[in-house]
């Protein structure tokens, strides 16, 4: 069972009610500034989040699941890229604080088995969208835990777990219960194979190698796992040779399957990357401008090239087309608005 107490959410908790501009603080802005400070670390607070849904309706075509669960609010890994900055947002917190500041979500597992009642057949339930299921903060709080220990107690869920952690091991043999009665995925996020260069990209996640072994251990022990190449970065992750990499490591581990997804920037995750590339990759900080000018996604002609290059790397290596298992083409599912193709491409392809 999690060590994390479930505190009782009614109790009365002082705290301001206004934001840092002066205005009146309402929804989960104010259940985040009544949070209460329980842990501080190197850079970091943890503090509890009051929360009253754990499973969230996802209604965007570009994603191949259904419903979501994100057990904490925030991420210690703070990869530069993040697109899940948006969260904080929410809670009239900076960009940086996503990173600086994590929630922990209180009666996560009571919640959760009053609310599976609202999933219907078939319809994925995806946890660690907009966190990491099993970031550092994990290894004390364990709301993720207790959440799978919930689904073991279940049957006929379709489940998957996205995490850039290693500890998902712990939770071997909750996973071997939950993938005996329901179907279960276990994807682990590498950007690239070179540690030094993940280093600079993800800052207090832990190495690939790390990533792949845990792909390798789970897959021993009979737990449908792969790698999600994601985000794939034009000019920095995008080589031909460092994509084919990757994939080689995920079939030499014993992986299932392996697909990737380009650069999604939000205005929220490019106030951190941007600057980032002008610090580390200057050359490429232009045409980054001039890309993802006006929009979020890439041109559909670099989309297209990276589902193209991918199945061919996924058919040399033995893989199904490179799609979320029993789901569509990750690619071409986050396409989003259409743009006119670029005679250009960004990269070494």
């Amino acid at each position: 069972m999690s060590a994390f107490p479930l505190f009782d959410t009614a109790a009365p908790v002082c705290s301001s009610t206004q934001g840092a501009n002066g205005t009146r603080l309402v929804g989960i802005a104010k259940l985040a500034a009544a949070g209460e400070r329980i842990r501080e670390g190197h850079k970091v607070e943890y503090l509890t989040l009051p929360t009253r849904s754990l499973l969230n309706r996802c209604t965007s075509s570009r994603v191949p699941f259904t419903w979501t669960i994100n057990p904490y609010r925030g991420c210690e890994f703070a990869c530069k890229y993040c697109y899940a900055r948006y969260t904080h947002e929410f809670m009239e917190l900076g960009d940086l604080e996503f990173e600086q500041k994590i929630y922990v979500k209180q009666q996560a597992a009571w919640l959760l088995r009053q609310e599976l009642k609202r999933v219907k057949p078939h319809e994925e339930i995806a946890i660690g969208t907009a966190t990491d299921p099993y970031q550092p903060a994990e290894k004390r709080y364990e709301v993720t835990r207790s959440i799978l220990e919930v689904f073991a107690e279940q049957r006929g869920f379709y489940l998957g777990i996205v995490s850039k952690s290693d500890l998902v091991l712990r939770d071997l043999e909750l996973l071997q219960r939950i993938a005996a009665r329901n179907q279960l995925y276990v994807n682990l996020t590498v950007t690239t194979v070179d540690a030094a260069l993940a280093r600079i990209l993800e800052p207090r996640a832990p190495p690939p190698d790390l990533r792949l072994h845990a792909t390798s251990q789970l897959a021993q022990a009979g737990i449908p796992a792969g790698v999600i190449i994601a985000p794939v970065m034009p000019g920095i992750t995008d080589a031909p040779e460092a994509l084919k990499a990757i994939v080689r490591a995920t079939a030499e581990a014993g992986g299932r399957h392996v697909y990737a997804n380009p650069l999604f920037l939000k205005p929220c995750s490019a106030s951190v990357f941007l600057p980032f590339l002008e610090a580390e990759f200057p050359q490429l900080v232009a045409g980054y401008r001039k890309r993802y000018e006006g929009r979020a996604f890439l041109s559909a002609s670099y989309r297209k090239r990276l589902a193209a290059l991918m199945a061919k790397f996924a058919q040399e290596y033995g893989f199904p087309a490179p799609a979320p298992p029993g789901r569509r083409d990750p690619v071409a599912a986050n396409q989003g608005p259409k743009h006119p193709p670029e005679a250009e491409q960004m990269g070494l392809w």
